[in-house]
């Protein structure tokens, strides 16, 4: 199994220029930003603005830490905040964020839409659950978790993030924090 540390993620700017992100994972490796087929990273937005737009991308926005945010999307407006599920929408339409009260760290999940689906979800601890043959991730939202497969026992903490091997079958995620599990399916 593959534990990706919050400390190693490579940092860079936003594709606007308007912020940082950190890369945590992105296939093929090192792909580009115009060339990914997915991508996990972790954005900290500190002021309002419009969001980087994607081409043929689909993404996922889960509010990490901070009070939130209020998306316009297409001209349609919601509250994401850290209560809310991950919010899918396609990259490729113009979005904007107003902040609600602070600097947020989101989770973005990405997918080439030719190439990829994707799906998240918070997990309710303990969560034990079956692979199926999908690219999968469990990424410890806030405390520490412990991710258990057949192969050992792993403790993530804030922010760190596993890649499940495709040969495992069972999966166990425990502990007193939170976790996030990404799947991202090849077409």
């Amino acid at each position: 199994m593959r534990i990706f540390k919050a400390a190693d993620y490579k940092r860079m700017p936003w594709k606007n220029g308007g912020g940082e992100t950190a890369e945590i994972a992105v296939f093929p490796k090192d792909a580009s930003l115009a060339d990914f087929e997915w991508r996990i990273s972790m954005a900290t937005v500190a002021s309002d603005g419009p969001f980087s737009s994607f081409a043929e991308i689909d993404r996922t926005l889960t509010i990490l830490s901070g009070e939130g945010m209020e998306l316009e999307i297409d001209r349609e407006r919601l509250a994401l905040t850290h209560a809310s599920l991950p919010h899918h929408f396609p990259a490729d339409v113009a979005t904007s964020a107003r902040l609600l009260g602070g600097t947020v760290i989101d989770l973005n999940v990405m997918t080439r839409r030719n190439k990829c689906t994707h799906r998240v979800e918070r997990l309710k601890l303990p969560y034990i659950g079956r692979r199926n043959e999908a690219t999968e991730f469990i990424f410890c939202s806030s405390g520490n978790v412990v991710v258990e497969l057949e192969i050992g026992r792993f403790e993530l903490q804030t922010f760190d993030c596993a890649a499940i091997p495709l040969e495992s079958t069972l999966l166990s995620v425990s502990g007193s924090g939170s976790a996030l599990r990404i799947e991202i399916q090849t077409l």
